[in-house]
């Protein structure tokens, strides 16, 4: 993590560069920020191979790595809506009618909630409104939708946890927190006025990227995985990658059980711990996969009842999770933990030597890695004796049984909770134990399990223990595998065209840091400038009494700061192709006369400079508009066309706009840079006191690294206490002569 950009740069140096998904996509966003080139870290993409390839590029396919500032937006609104929605009452909507009852409606397939009529009446007169539809009641609205989705989609202990006053999302794969990530679009301010906690500000995106197109941008791509067979089809459709299936070392001799399934999650929950006391009073390991915080700990207060010790592992123990789970395979041990975690840590039946040897030094207060060698050793061989001893007996009584209490939407997930047991030739098993109000069954496909439970006349406790039935429940899971692949598809249609624009920008701001033929690239751009104007006042197809010459000549000396004579008829008696040649020409000896004042090293260094500052700040502008659109676009399907044809096309006028900006102001800015003599520019700065700083002219090291995917938790606050500023001289006003004595209004001088 925190090493400098030189350390950085000697890692990318070598032939081969071992690091996390995350770092190499920040150091991407990262180097196009930069100012210099030689500051740069990352190499061309040549060959990326990627450890656990599925979850990188399947399960946070959807998750953009997004560097990011803080916005200026008040966070008050957020409390507001949160105490407005407490009230509101969850309605239904019937599918046949269209009818909708009470405030709003919860639709967890799509994982979304939405105001209903009556709702968005009650939110508007809460916020003293006449409606949420207007221009100016656009953030209230967003306020309120945020709030709902807060209350009603995103549950403590499940999606996130409290820690130190802060929310910190938990990986809904893993189990595990991930602190400083955060929600975006408003979602985690929403949670933090929900349970009432201090609200950091919102970010406004500077740079962002997937792990799907940064990963595409490699020549070559490869990955491993234990799971990927069931998603060859997405890893070839997006990545053009086939999965290949390598028959294991030594034979599979894992024994995996029909799933057992139940009415309601309590029966199941006995029978879980009806079978983990049987194991345990046999002395058999059992791993028990739950697929959130508060299930794993409402199991363990169940067993704690019943005087079954065992161990929990979740996101909020995580700091011993390679030691749980390293032990998990050990006599009389039971080991609850969430779906994943500890993967990449295997579980050795009997327990694991080093880990104890470093336990008994532990105990001693000793540092294992500071402990006598020989003495480690010789306690190391002892251990290992007792250890192959136990390895027998669980080996005797069937190796480590993994124990499921919920079936994710992946079937994946499910596998690789089930890969725990069996490893290595070992011998284990599995069963899945479920009830007909887990989430999957109860959105995705109960209804014909429970009509069979009811016929057959099933009584409490009893259960239901068939391969129909595990085939119903995969077939439930492929069916949420494909609609989430078609969510991932349809999102990386969108983003491609992000990603474009991105590869577009980032390729003109590295051939501005080469520094490449930059006086040729200032031509172009006045060219392409002048042609623009001349079509806006000077229209070909328009007659020449109704041409806007005036205006022709204001922006001419706006944007170069030219200033022709008043009468004009003379120079429009030649032709408009004539007037154009005759203005870039006078374009051009101003740029050559600024260019001898300055010296050309100067003037490059210059032109870079602002060009560079232009499309950062455009660039940071545009990536908030897309936002603004993707988010509304959905609309469109209303009016019968396809929302990504119109994003597409909006999105390429917006491009177009933003390129148009960064080329005309940074031409005006080039065109009125000033040399002011230092005693000049001291008097300036006496006169006129630095009331501001501004967070984009930071250095890169403090604004670079402030991420809202991935995000540092606290902003970087200097530790100068500063005094209260107090003018010591009148303001100087935009209008107001310049200070340094240059004759001209401060606005177009110094102020500019």
């Amino acid at each position: 993590h925190e090493i400098s950009d030189k350390e950085r740069q000697e890692a990318y140096a070598c032939d081969i560069t071992y690091g996390t998904n995350n770092e190499f996509g920040f150091d991407y966003l990262r180097d196009n920020m930069k100012y210099r080139l030689e500051d740069m870290v990352q190499c061309y993409l040549h060959y990326a191979i990627v450890d656990e390839v599925d979850s990188i590029l399947i399960d946070e396919a959807r998750t953009p790595l997004i560097i990011s500032g803080p916005a200026e937006e008040s966070t008050d609104k957020y409390y507001k809506a949160a105490s407005t929605v407490k009230g509101f009452v969850k309605g239904i909507r019937d599918e046949e009618t269209k009818a909708e009852t009470g405030d709003y409606i919860v639709d967890e397939k799509a994982h979304t909630a939405y105001l209903t009529e009556q709702g968005e009446a009650k939110a508007a007169h809460a916020w003293n409104l006449q409606n949420l539809h207007s221009i100016e009641s656009m953030e209230e609205k967003h306020c309120t939708e945020k709030a709902l989705l807060a209350k009603e989609l995103y549950k403590l202990d499940v999606d996130y946890v409290i820690k130190d006053g802060e929310v910190v999302i938990v990986d809904e794969f893993t189990g595990r927190m991930m602190p400083g990530r955060r929600w975006s679009d408003g979602l985690h301010q929403a949670i933090e006025a929900k349970e009432g906690l201090r609200i950091e500000r919102e970010n406004q995106t500077l740079a962002t990227v997937t792990f799907q197109n940064y990963f595409r941008m490699y020549d070559k791509l490869a990955g491993m995985t234990g799971t990927a067979a069931t998603e060859a089809n997405e890893f070839h459709q997006i990545y053009k990658l086939d999965v290949v299936v390598i028959p294991t070392n030594r034979p599979l001799i894992r024994t995996t059980y029909s799933d057992c399934i139940y009415k309601t999650v309590r029966e199941k929950y006995e029978a879980v711990v009806e079978e983990i006391a049987e194991l345990y009073s046999k002395g058999r390991p059992v791993l028990v996969g739950t697929i959130s915080i508060d299930k794993s700990e409402r199991l363990s207060q169940m067993l704690k009842k019943r005087g079954i010790s065992h161990q929990v592992l979740n996101a909020k123990y995580h700091e011993m999770e390679a030691h749980i789970v390293a032990q998990a395979g050990r006599l009389n041990t039971i080991t609850i933990a969430t779906n994943m975690a500890g993967r990449g840590t295997d579980i050795l039946l009997g327990g694991n030597a080093e880990y104890m040897v470093n336990d008994i030094f532990s105990q001693k207060g000793i540092d294992p890695k500071d402990a006598d060698q020989k003495e480690k050793e010789e306690l190391l061989a002892k251990i290992k004796n007792k250890v192959e001893e136990e390895h027998k007996k669980v080996v005797e009584l069937g190796g480590l049984h993994v124990l499921g209490t919920e079936r994710h939407e992946a079937r994946r997930i499910d596998n690789q909770l089930r890969g725990r047991s069996g490893r290595q030739g070992d011998p284990g098993s599995s069963r899945f134990y479920l009830s007909l109000e887990d989430d999957l069954l109860r959105i995705f496909g109960a209804d014909r399990i429970k009509l069979i439970m009811d016929k057959l006349g099933m009584e409490e406790g009893q259960e239901i223990e068939h391969p129909w039935v595990t085939k119903s429940i995969e077939t439930a899971q492929k069916r949420v595998e494909a609609h989430n692949f078609e969510i991932r598809k349809q999102l990386l249609e969108y983003d491609n065209v992000m990603n474009r624009q991105r590869e577009i920008i980032y390729a003109e701001r590295k051939a501005i840091l080469e520094g490449k033929n930059l006086k040729e690239y200032i031509y172009a751009m006045i060219e392409d400038a002048l042609d623009a104007a001349m079509d806006l006042y000077l229209n070909e197809k328009v007659h020449k009494d109704e041409w806007d010459i005036k205006g022709f000549f204001e922006w001419l000396h706006t944007k170069f700061a030219i200033t022709l004579p008043v009468d004009h008829t003379e120079l429009f008696k030649v032709s408009r192709d004539g007037v154009r040649e005759q203005m870039f020409e006078n374009i051009n000896k101003s740029y050559e006369e600024r260019e001898k004042v300055f010296g050309a090293d100067a003037m490059r260094h210059i032109e870079k400079t602002i060009l560079l500052d232009m499309i950062d700040s455009k660039w940071k502008d545009h990536l908030y508009a897309m936002d603004i659109l993707k988010e509304g676009i959905g609309l469109r399907a209303y009016g019968q066309v396809d929302p990504l044809i119109e994003y597409k096309n909006e999105a390429y006028m917006m491009f177009e706009d933003m390129m148009n900006k960064i080329r005309e102001d940074a031409l005006e800015f080039i065109f009125r840079v000033q040399v002011i003599r230092e005693e000049k520019l001291r008097g300036v700065f006496e006169a006129v006191p630095r009331e501001f700083i501004h967070p984009e002219l930071q250095p890169l090291a403090a604004r670079g690294r402030k991420a809202e995917g991935i995000t540092p938790r606290e902003p970087i606050v200097s530790d100068i206490k500063e005094a209260p500023f107090q003018r010591r001289v009148p303001k100087v006003g935009r209008n107001d002569p310049c200070p340094c004595g240059s004759g001209k209004k401060y606005k177009r001088c110094c102020g500019a």
